[in-house]
């Protein structure tokens, strides 16, 4: 049988992601101290980039803008707002809250800094955070060495501490630590029991009661029915169930209340106390600054160094009589990488300025009023006001950071959808829900802690309709305990 071969002509298009878009497209995700990494990098690899502007010739004037912003940051005028006071963890009259108590040490939360430095001079000191201290193994390990341990011993305690995890906690049960060892089990627990009276206090517990036991014992006076609050009645304190506490040790109600409140004194998670971690400095992508009322929006362009073409190297290229040799090839290429990266940065601060200025316009209650004050807005809001696709404002609120009046806020946290807008309801932004519920919690009374359905009642009435799945949701993303578990049972 017979093949039958033909040829044909077919035209397509194909978006080719060369290397230079690439390179574009990643300094847009990049972060202020990433970008002047890869610039750092750049200047080295590539002999046609050189800086300029270090001293030895007359910078660009400065636009008035410029000079307005400098000014106001010199003074140090911040604005402040009443919405950010914080309250203290414990007061006089309040009662024992398990939830802010475990909140108050939970040190991976992502709720952004909404607290503005104190003074104008906002650029923290790199001695005081660049460091990088002993981890919680180092900081206990080095405790054990100070104690006078026979091989065995010290072999066992130096097992557990490396058991131990970030939070304190060993990741291992005790008798699967106890089981590495020679050592009889009641010495075994002795070693144990110091390793817990190491600071800080409470590290190689099994769980939360163990450790708030071991913090109990060495407090400086020691109260044994807080003790037995600790070992018996932990759920019903954090029910608040102190009808059944007083039941069982025979003790008044305000006795436990007041002996209760100690446990603000201890850490739940006393391992966070030490920590190994680099600490990561922040520095702000954009600084928005409150001129005469207005707020100004400047990008941050500090420690990017001002960069042009080398002089030398385009006198080489343009030289008459030049020949194209294998030098003047490589020279040529490099000429274009560098317009290349210089046309990106240009770019990318062009593209971050405009984002921001964007979200400032469209947030203008907010930055005067507060979080409380934060409008429904999504990527496509700020797209089309700006004319970029939405991936490309996407790419540009990545990992970036706004420093405004109020604090410091990542640019993502300004993008929320609009909830309880349904049948004639007001649209709000998801952050405002929730503190909107969390608001209500806290005034709420402890005996008639309110539902879910209350709080969706009480949302309608400022016009937010939203339902009480809704309200619920919001309330778990919060950490809030339902209305059974938050009632104070008398």
């Amino acid at each position: 049988m017979a093949v039958k071969l033909s040829q044909s002509l077919k035209q397509s298009q194909n978006l080719m992601m060369t290397p230079q878009l690439q390179q574009a497209i990643k300094l847009l995700t990049l972060t202020h101290l990433e970008m002047t990494s890869v610039i750092a990098e750049e200047m080295v690899e590539n002999p046609m980039l050189e800086e300029f502007g270090n001293g030895n010739e007359t910078p660009d004037k400065k636009s008035e803008e410029d000079y307005k912003v400098e000014a106001l940051e010199s003074q140090g005028a911040e604005a402040k707002s009443e919405n950010f006071d914080e309250s203290p963890v414990i007061s006089k009259d309040e009662d024992f809250d398990w939830q802010k108590y475990v909140e108050t040490y939970n040190n991976s939360s992502s709720t952004p800094s909404m607290v503005g430095p104190a003074s104008g001079d906002d650029t923290p000191n790199y001695e005081n955070i660049i460091s990088k201290g002993d981890s919680l193994a180092d900081h206990l390990e080095w405790q054990l060495r100070m104690e006078d341990l026979t091989e065995e011993e010290f072999k066992l305690g130096r097992e557990i501490i490396h058991n131990i995890n970030d939070d304190g906690y060993l990741s291992l049960s005790y008798d699967e630590v106890i089981a590495t060892s020679d050592l009889d089990r009641d010495h075994a627990f002795d070693v144990l029991e110091m390793v817990q009276r190491f600071d800080p206090v409470g590290c190689g517990a099994a769980n939360l009661t163990d450790c708030l036991l071991a913090q109990a014992r060495i407090a400086e006076e020691r109260s044994p029915l807080l003790e037995k609050i600790i070992c018996n009645h932990l759920p019903d304190l954090h029910k608040k169930d102190y009808s059944k506490i007083c039941k069982e040790t025979g003790v008044s109600e305000e006795v436990i209340r007041e002996t209760s409140k100690l446990l603000h004194q201890f850490h739940p998670k006393p391992g966070r106390l030490i920590s190994g971690q680099e600490t990561h400095y922040i520095a702000p992508d954009i600084y928005v600054v409150n001129v005469g009322g207005e707020f100004v929006v400047q990008v941050n362009d500090e420690g990017i160094p001002r960069l042009r073409i080398s002089k030398l190297y385009q006198q080489l290229l343009t030289s008459k009589g030049s020949e194209k040799t294998e030098a003047s090839e490589y020279v040529l290429d490099k000429l274009k990488s560098a317009k290349w990266l210089l046309k990106s940065i240009q770019t990318r601060q062009q593209t971050i300025y405009k984002v921001s200025k964007a979200i400032v316009r469209q947030q203008q209650e907010f930055f005067k009023k507060g979080p409380k004050y934060l409008k429904p807005m999504v990527l496509k809001d700020v797209a089309n006001e700006i004319g970029m696709h939405e991936s490309t404002v996407s790419r540009v609120t990545t990992s970036k950071y706004m420093h405004t009046p109020i604090g410091l806020f990542e640019l993502k946290y300004f993008f929320n959808t609009g909830i309880g807008g349904k049948d004639g309801g007001v649209d709000i932004s998801s952050e405002v829900l929730k503190l909107k519920i969390k608001e209500l919690v806290e005034n709420e009374q402890p005996k008639k802690p309110l539902s879910d359905q209350k709080i969706a009642d009480l949302l309608s009435r400022d016009d937010v309709k939203v339902a009480r799945r809704t309200v619920a949701k919001y309330r778990e993303i919060l950490g809030i305990d339902s209305s059974s578990k938050r009632k104070v049972k008398s």
